[in-house]
């Protein structure tokens, strides 16, 4: 396949796989997509060894790095050295007295007291992502993209410089506009579908108007999980497909196994559109936490980073406990098509086949 962005970066396909885990980036690289790392979970230190790793491991293929740069949140003029002391102060007692009794509720016990110290804040800041960034343009990345907003403009200029490509999410056209405004060199139009942060146009209705909207290369992202969706994508204008719930059940994943198992038995009207995780609106598998945040007893989210940084410990007890009614995390509507476990170049290559199964089927239609 050709297309601008398989020229940009010097793929076979389209393809690009966003996920937290380092063997699932470089495996897509290496059958001729693009791995790209999700940065959020991990330090500095933590980056900086995860890329390593790929460098070793990905045969020279290209691959990228995700990072969350949002364009507003709480905290955004503190000094850094205080920002994590002044957030905590902000979150109310009666939020903290609401997660306490939710888990107290379904026997969620607390941490050991020699529970290694949680990882409150990540990288929902300008000042927490930056180091990431800093970490990311070290290494051979071809692709630094910005999972929430447009990319601050002096990012896009830095990784520029390293000649580095920059990819946005949009979820509307003026985000689109915005994103090309700042110099992103790929926009990537994610509908509601989507796992993670999201916006609320579906997908093909999404992708036909940022294509129209922007004169840079679109990938369709939300809803893709076989080649008949990424064959519809390009059909509307997509020049490549950007995935991420697909990775989360194959064999390379480290998704945890009671997670693995609900995605394995959930249908697609099984994920929700929740400000519990972060305080921003993102797709996650729904259950009794979800449910809980909307009830008529809670006391509503906080905005970010504030929610994530109240709910934090809340998440590390749950999976500790193995807590499963209350285990949520990210996951897009294409989970109701993902049934088993399969190898990450099985998936590769039955996205290609499907897609030119599609493409045969409307070559029959249109035929004389």
């Amino acid at each position: 396949m050709r297309t601008r962005v398989t020229d940009m970066f010097g793929i076979e396909l389209p393809i690009f796989a966003f996920s937290h885990c380092r063997d699932v980036v470089a495996a897509v690289s290496r059958a001729g997509g693009m791995g790209v790392l999700g940065a959020l979970y991990f330090t500095p230190e933590e980056l900086e060894m995860e890329l390593k790793w790929i460098d070793d491991h990905v045969d020279g293929k290209p691959y990228g790095v995700d990072v969350v740069m949002p364009a507003s949140y709480e905290g955004a003029d503190f000094p850094a050295e205080e920002l994590v002391g002044r957030l905590q102060s902000m979150i109310p007692e009666g939020h903290r007295a609401f997660v306490e009794n939710l888990l107290a509720a379904h026997g969620v016990p607390a941490l050991s007291a020699d529970a290694e110290a949680g990882k409150v804040l990540l990288g929902w800041t300008d000042a927490t992502a930056r180091p990431q960034v800093e970490v990311a343009l070290r290494h051979p990345i071809a692709l630094l993209a910005n999972a929430l907003g447009p990319p601050p403009a002096d990012v896009v200029e830095l990784a520029h410089s390293h000649g580095v490509k920059v990819a946005a999410l949009a979820s509307t056209p003026r985000h689109a506009r915005k994103q090309v405004e700042v110099g992103v060199d790929v926009v990537v139009a994610q509908g509601t579908e989507a796992g993670g942060h999201t916006g609320e146009i579906t997908t093909m209705v999404l992708i036909p108007q940022v294509v129209d909207a922007v004169d840079v290369p679109v990938l369709a992202a939300g809803g893709i999980g076989d080649g008949r969706q990424m064959a519809a994508g390009m059909a509307l204008g997509a020049e490549g497909v950007w995935t991420g719930s697909l990775w989360l059940t194959v064999e390379e994943a480290d998704t945890p196994e009671m997670a693995r198992r609900r995605i394995l038995e959930a249908t697609s009207r099984d994920t929700v559109r929740s400000r519990s995780w972060t305080g921003k609106p993102a797709r996650l598998l729904r259950n009794e936490w979800t449910d809980a945040w909307e009830s008529q007893e809670s006391p509503g989210t906080l905005p970010m980073p504030l929610q994530f940084m109240l709910v934090s410990d809340a998440l590390r007890r749950i999976g500790r406990s193995g807590a499963a009614e209350l285990a949520t995390f990210p996951a897009g509507q294409v989970i109701g098509l993902t049934n088993q476990v399969r190898s990450t170049r099985d998936v590769i290559y039955s996205l290609m086949e499907q897609y030119s199964e599609a493409l045969e089927r409307l070559e029959r239609i249109t035929g004389d």
